[in-house]
């Protein structure tokens, strides 16, 4: 079985027969082939194996020297036996992570061999908490400092965050007191985190503007998002924490909760030994006396107790205060963009261009007027009354044009060209006054 799942193509295992070649993801795989078969050859084999190779590696990585003679690695590696080092040296070798020169009788690290060591870095670190958070945020930031930064890079830690907010969103929908606390400790450490990479999160956002780079951009601003979701979420566990301190229980009052009793019962290890010698005990009946239950009923009925509230009647009624509807006006620019249309028309104007209309004031209102010109001659809007039933009624089309241009404006400098033309019954009415006059 795994020879014949080792004959297999790469473009066997689809559906089509063919590898997804139009795939980001797919052309980066094939563009590093040889650092896939360095690791494959790294890491392939029974785990003793793989673990005397990596061990080796790594400490040809960490040696000084740029070129290593056999006599070097002998001294460096006297408590390996000879032919197992033979073997790992015979495999780096094949994998093209080391170089030997038989002039000089010398090993050499390849460059492929620094790419492998990227990526076996983590293994030569402490296995902390958080460690993939803190290994993506790390090669992001890094990454924008050196220059190289990717957005797949980003895809992961969009990801990661997602992963985590889903983690925590679960710990506190569970309701379980020690749930939460583990969670919250791990929010903690995630948010001293994620708070370090704000600036670096910031940085790759204006860099990405200065450099237009709109993919980028649109990444990091999700990632932001991504981000301030996950801050978030600290009210949520403030909240989720006091609703389990108000179902905790005390008893009676040696001042134990009911927590104190499960983190002990936690701690023991077998809790069946609790009950040993319980039922061998005999039952030790209590005998109270007639006075004794009789003084105990005094003084419960001579302890003071507090009075109870007396029943208070609703206040009167009071009318309500005097109050004003606030009703919604359009801006006025389309007052001021019709009254423009209608001296026009009085004036008999045929053809006007479209900057006089829609240019003036602010990069909003001119914005807002190009917006209104549609309107002009709508069918649907045409029936309709008020302020936009007579914006669709005017006798004026918009013509835009494909050229562009500059324009005198205080707050646009750059516009497509167009012009106002009156409609043909417009026209035909202001020749039939001209030819009357």
């Amino acid at each position: 079985m795994a020879a014949a799942a080792e004959d297999l193509r790469f473009e066997d295992y689809f559906r089509e027969g063919s590898a997804p070649t139009e795939a980001l993801l797919w052309w980066q795989l094939e563009r590093n082939e040889p650092l896939l078969n360095a690791l494959r050859a790294l890491c392939h084999g029974p785990a003793a194996l793989v673990r005397l190779r990596s061990w080796v590696f790594m400490e040809l990585m960490a040696l000084p020297d740029s070129r290593l003679a056999r006599e070097t690695l002998n001294r460096h590696f006297h408590v390996l036996r000879e032919d197992a080092l033979d073997l790992v040296l015979k495999r780096l070798r094949e994998a093209e992570l080391l170089a030997w020169d038989g002039s000089n009788q010398v090993y050499s690290v390849t460059p492929l061999a620094q790419r492998l060591l990227g990526l076996l870095s983590p293994l030569t670190q402490a296995g902390e908490q958080d460690a993939d958070l803190a290994a993506l945020l790390a090669n992001v930031a890094g990454a924008h400092q050196l220059g190289t930064l990717d957005p797949a890079q980003l895809h992961h830690l969009q990801a990661q965050l997602s992963r985590l907010y889903d983690e925590f969103a679960d710990a506190i929908a569970s309701g379980s007191e020690f749930h939460l606390r583990r969670a919250r400790q791990r929010f903690e450490r995630a948010l001293k985190l994620v708070e370090k990479a704000s600036e670096a999160l910031r940085a790759i956002i204006e860099q990405a503007q200065a450099d237009g780079n709109a993919r980028l951009e649109r990444l990091a601003r999700e990632l932001g998002l991504a981000q301030a979701r996950l801050l978030a979420m600290a009210s949520q566990f403030n909240r989720a924490l006091q609703q389990a301190d108000r179902q905790r229980v005390t008893l009676g009052s040696t001042g134990i909760t009911t927590t104190d009793v499960r983190r002990w019962l936690q701690g023991v290890h077998f809790l069946e030994n609790l009950a040993l010698g319980a039922l061998s005990r005999p039952v030790h009946p209590v005998l109270v006396a007639q006075h004794e239950l009789l003084d105990t009923a005094e003084a419960e009925f001579e302890r003071d107790r507090p009075k109870p509230k007396e029943a208070e009647a609703l206040p009167e009624g009071r009318s309500a205060p005097e109050g004003e509807l606030a009703v919604m006006s359009l801006p006025p620019e389309m007052d001021l963009m019709q009254a423009l249309l209608a001296r026009w028309t009085a004036a008999g104007e045929i053809e006007q261009d479209l900057a006089p209309a829609v240019l003036g004031g602010s990069y909003a209102r001119a914005s807002y007027r190009a917006q209104l010109l549609p309107l002009l001659g709508d069918p649907q809007a045409q029936h309709l009354n008020g302020a936009t039933g007579d914006m669709a009624r005017q006798p004026w089309r918009v013509h835009w044009s494909a050229e562009q241009g500059e324009v005198d404006d205080e707050y646009i400098a750059w516009m497509s060209r167009g012009v106002l033309r009156a409609t043909a019954e417009q026209e035909q009415k202001t020749t039939t006054k001209e030819s009357e006059e």
